[in-house]
């Protein structure tokens, strides 16, 4: 067949607000449980009054929860640590974890401007070691001052850890998931079921740039003669512990009726966890970015295209088994992970598989544009809700490392569940500040569906803390902050949110690690999963960067980051919503999975770190620079990937960067993907496409490979560089 190009625009009109239905609704509820002490400290400001070396053992290693991290001063006395906890706050206990070189003797200090020190603990006889100490006073900062060494070393400490009061009363775990979190029981009819469902879709279908969130779970049972239609901000999940709980006998179906076939604007949107049996043998998943199929058992064919084989520009699937064929078909490109599938059917631009039992062999690449790794060098897949013993939890699945197929073919998918009465359950309206008190308790975070107005940041500073969004729960910064930052610490888990950009510009939307992070995570890394960014569209947003990733061994597995060529009237633009970039990488050994970052108006993807990895990029350039000269001046443009001059080691596969320059068609780009030469990066699989020969890319990589150019729409390849 002949298969159609992606359409050169995305333009629709845009979706309405959406009322939000709360009669009828049943919600989730768990009991609460809360924490009875709060740890203050963690991932707070710290400063000290000197470090062993220029660089090193840093003040703030000390506050990081990462016990292989540590603050150290120079060999003299005295010497002292203080940390910042943002507001006065009434201490009860201090932890300290010292390294061998020890105080002998030192006070707690705590002082409202760190110039007036009362002390609240004082010795002279300390052996160092682990210390708890019961203390009593109040205060901003507290400050270990040390007078007298254990060693002719300085004074080391692998932790510092000040517990106490939060400032307010305890706030309870659990709680309701909302009214639009929409339940479902098999002792329900269908038509019952059908009507709810159906009513949803009619609101969502072509709500793109509307306010309405929702979800709609399944428990486990079996379900008859249902097609339940997924339109935007709607997720569809089975609340069984695998897929196999959940069986729908029916179709879950993405289509492009709303678009008039054209399924290139089918985005936000996502199922989870059930298992599906075709009415006719085949389920539809018609969608295009930031639209994940996660942890599905398709009994039968699933076809990628919408009806009549329009455009179509996807997509994700991970964690999912296929008995039939995965039909590409008109999509210009796709990555599977994770999974098992009969078959493949067709190919266009950019179809990758990573540890998928049943994908093509890969070998001819470009001809067809396969691209095919047999194992996942380490994943954990994302966490999900599941209901169990009467309540609801959420599974965090575990570490795999070079791995094929899904994670529960053997049964349960290995892992551990979290009592829901150990979440905090965010609800609209709720402040930065009540999240952050509740996270500063230890309870893990619960995002309801809806849209929610963040005027600080929101600190995750505790290890293997989960963030957990429902129905593309959407944070908008306020006044500029950066909305959400993690604390270079052990196996955190951020998923399902959306980052739209407030109208006054922050630096970045979700930042993994401070400055300077250097912990070692690969015994326990971060994950990063179905995390999208939008700046414009529904708002005119603005953004320098929106993902920093700052810690080591961070896994991205899904992000959409996209400034918006389409939307809201006044929404976009080249100078109403800006965005420098989508993702900076500055963190060691931080691997990729299924990036797709579009339309940004400098480098749109940037890795300083070493040791990175990444599998699959889909990328558009910006649309809209006016003229050569107000995108850059110096060079033609921005590459879409850039490897920074100071690596050595990177390595990439699968990536694809596309031109449609519909403001200005004479501009051009010098090249899709800037690397430096050098034996330790390499890339594999490239290539570059001018959508209708609106605008050129000049070369591939570098000075590689040929232009992208004319309106016949053929790709430039670069097998292997160098």
């Amino acid at each position: 067949m002949s298969v159609p190009r992606r359409s050169p625009w995305r333009r629709g009109a845009a979706g309405g607000l959406v009322a939000v239905l709360v009669a009828g609704l049943t919600a989730i509820t768990g009991s609460g449980a809360a924490a009875a002490e709060v740890l203050l400290s963690q991932g707070k400001p710290a400063t000290a009054s000197s470090t062993e070396a220029p660089g090193a053992y840093l003040a703030g290693e000390a506050v990081d929860g990462n016990t292989g991290t540590r603050w150290s001063s120079t060999f003299a006395d005295p010497q002292w640590l203080q940390v910042d906890l943002g507001s006065s706050q009434t201490i009860s206990r201090v932890e300290l974890n010292w390294e061998t070189a020890a105080a002998k003797a030192y006070q707690i200090q705590v002082s409202d401007n760190a110039s007036s020190w009362t002390t609240v603990y004082s010795t002279t006889t300390s052996a160092g070691g682990n210390q708890s100490l019961a203390v009593t006073g109040a205060g901003r900062y507290v400050r270990m001052y040390g007078t007298q060494r254990t060693t002719t070393y300085g004074y080391s400490l692998w932790e510092f850890k000040v517990f106490g009061e939060s400032g307010g009363p305890t706030i309870p775990g659990g709680g309701s998931l909302g009214a639009n979190v929409v339940v479902f029981d098999p002792s329900m009819s269908s038509a019952t079921i059908q009507a709810r469902a159906d009513e949803i879709f009619r609101q969502q279908e072509s709500a793109q740039f509307g306010t309405g969130r929702y979800v709609l779970a399944f428990k486990p049972g079996t379900y008859n003669n249902l097609n339940i239609q997924v339109g935007f901000y709607t997720s569809v999940v089975g609340l069984g512990q695998n897929p196999q709980d959940v069986r729908i006998n029916g179709d879950i179906t993405v289509d492009a009726g709303w678009f008039q076939g054209n399924a290139t604007q089918n985005f936000w949107r996502s199922t989870e966890n059930l298992s599906v049996y075709p009415v006719n043998g085949a389920n539809r998943w018609a969608v295009s970015q930031a639209a994940p199929f996660r942890r599905m058992d398709v009994h039968g064919d699933l076809n990628l295209a919408p009806n009549g084989y329009g455009w179509a520009s996807g997509g994700y699937i991970a964690d999912s088994r296929i008995s039939g064929a995965e039909g590409q078909y008109s999509q210009q490109q796709w990555f599977t992970r994770n999974s098992q599938i009969a078959s493949n059917t067709n190919a266009v631009w950019n179809q990758m598989f990573v540890g998928v039992q049943g994908a093509p062999s890969g070998a001819g690449y470009p001809n067809p544009p396969y691209t095919t790794i047999a194992a996942t060098p380490v994943i954990r897949e994302k966490p999900y809700l599941y209901q169990t013993g009467g309540d609801y939890a959420v599974f965090v699945p575990g570490m795999r490392t070079n791995s094929t197929g899904v994670s529960w073919a053997n049964g349960n998918t290995p892992g551990a569940g979290i009592p829901i009465g150990q979440f905090y359950v965010a609800k609209p309206g709720d402040t930065a500040a009540r999240i952050n008190q509740a996270l500063a308790q230890g309870l893990n975070l619960i995002f309801q569906p809806g849209i929610y107005q963040i005027d600080q940041t929101i600190n995750v500073t505790r290890a293997n803390t989960v963030v957990l969004g429902l129905g593309y729960a959407t944070i908008i910064p306020v006044n500029g902050v950066t909305p959400m930052q993690v604390a270079d610490v052990d196996g955190v888990k951020i998923a399902g949110i959306l980052f739209d950009a407030g109208t006054t510009n922050s630096a970045n939307l979700l930042v993994m690690g401070p400055n300077g992070s250097s912990a070692n995570h690969s015994a326990n890394p971060s994950t990063v999963q179905d995390v999208f960014f939008r700046i414009g569209g529904y708002i005119a947003g603005k953004a320098t960067n929106s993902l920093l990733v700052n810690s080591n061994n961070v896994i991205v597995d899904h992000i959409w980051a996209w400034r918006a060529d389409h939307g809201n009237p006044g929404t976009y633009g080249w100078d109403v919503a800006t965005g420098d970039s989508g993702l900076i990488v500055n963190g060691q050994d931080v691997i990729g999975y299924g990036l797709f970052v579009e339309h940004y108006q400098k480098y749109e993807v940037i890795w300083n770190g070493n040791g990175g990895r990444t599998y699959f990029l889909q990328n558009e350039m910006p649309y809209d620079p006016p003229t050569q000269a107000a995108w850059r001046t110096g060079a033609n443009g921005y590459a879409a990937y850039k490897v920074a001059d100071s690596v050595s080691t990177h390595e990439a596969w699968g990536m694809g960067s596309y031109c449609y320059f519909n403001v200005n068609p004479s501009i051009h780009a010098d090249r899709g993907f800037e690397v430096p030469v050098k034996s330790g990066v390499k890339l594999h699989n490239l290539l570059t496409v001018s959508l209708g020969g609106n605008g050129v890319i000049d070369h591939v990589v570098n000075t590689t490979g040929g232009p992208a150019q004319g309106t016949a729409t053929v790709p430039s390849y670069v097998v292997d560089f160098p």
